[in-house]
């Protein structure tokens, strides 16, 4: 794994390790038919400037995942830690996209962007100059004045992609950001993350139900099993640095890779099938 230079403003004494580990977490939760194990026995490491997809099938927990990472969710076992820190709130240089984006629909674009510098503590001028930067990198440029009733979804998402990169954060977890877009807009939004993300240095993890997505963008793909979820297997991503996202996708690479993971995730896309079916029946 090459290193990448961090661009943080600011430069805390981080370990020399991963930047997030998950050290045998589970999440139970309770419901009115008792307690609910959404995952279980997790152990992951992310390293700096890696990029990890998770693809399983539907409601096995991916997003829980994110959710033990980011502080959002407590675990109810084991151990999560970010930048050698155990998680016990929301962590320092932690970025979060969602699916569904956080744009404020009675902000400008200049200052949807600028709003997480300035909840920081930065002057209203130092954030909407940073702001301003990040909308011109994510190709919005001439767009600072438009509000979100007048962008196209895609430029919505350029948009959230903006608001969690302008803090340059040195982890950055995204829960199925471009699944709500059209097939060519999706391709143009993965080539942009690449874009903007390589030599950042910042350990992203990507959940996806896209098995090709996650084999565009990642250096390793982790498959979670039916749910209650853990990690059934990782697979290393054998694809050269930069890539196009549809360039690569006609690769013979790409296709080998798409086989071997699919074999694994395929298995439990089929008992989650099997016991939809069973619960209707």
């Amino acid at each position: 794994m090459s290193e990448r230079a961090l661009p943080q403003e600011q430069s805390p004494e981080r370990p020399a390790g991963p930047l997030i580990e998950l050290d045998g977490a589970a999440k139970r939760f309770r419901s009115a038919g008792g307690v609910h194990t959404a995952v279980r026995d997790l152990h992951m490491c992310v390293g700096p400037g890696e990029f990890v997809a998770v693809v399983g099938p539907t409601g096995c927990g991916k997003s829980t995942t994110l959710s033990l990472v980011s502080g959002l969710e407590p675990a109810s076992e084991g151990r999560i830690l970010v930048h050698g820190r155990e998680v016990d709130g929301i962590p320092d240089g932690v970025g979060y996209m969602f699916q569904n984006d956080a744009v404020l629909p009675w902000r400008s674009v200049l200052d949807n962007v600028a709003a997480g510098p300035r909840y920081r503590g930065a002057s209203r001028r130092a954030a909407r100059d940073r702001a301003r930067d990040w909308v011109a990198r994510v190709g919005l440029a001439g767009f600072e004045g438009y509000y979100p009733h007048q962008l196209s979804g895609g430029m919505r998402k350029r948009v959230a992609l903006a608001q969690t990169l302008v803090n340059e954060p040195s982890v950055l977890l995204m829960d199925e950001p471009f699944s709500a877009l059209d097939v060519q807009t999706r391709g143009l939004m993965q080539d942009e993350l690449l874009r903007l993300w390589s030599g950042s240095g910042a350990a992203v993890v990507f959940v996806t139900h896209d098995l090709e997505e996650a084999l565009v963008l990642s250096d390793r793909v982790v498959v979670m099993t039916a749910g209650p979820a853990t990690i059934k297997g990782t697979f290393d991503v054998p694809l050269d640095r930069p890539r196009d996202a549809e360039e690569v996708r006609l690769t013979g690479e790409f296709l080998d890779i798409y086989r071997e993971v699919w074999d694994s995730l395929r298995e439990e896309v089929q008992i989650t099938r099997e016991r939809g079916a069973g619960n209707a029946a």
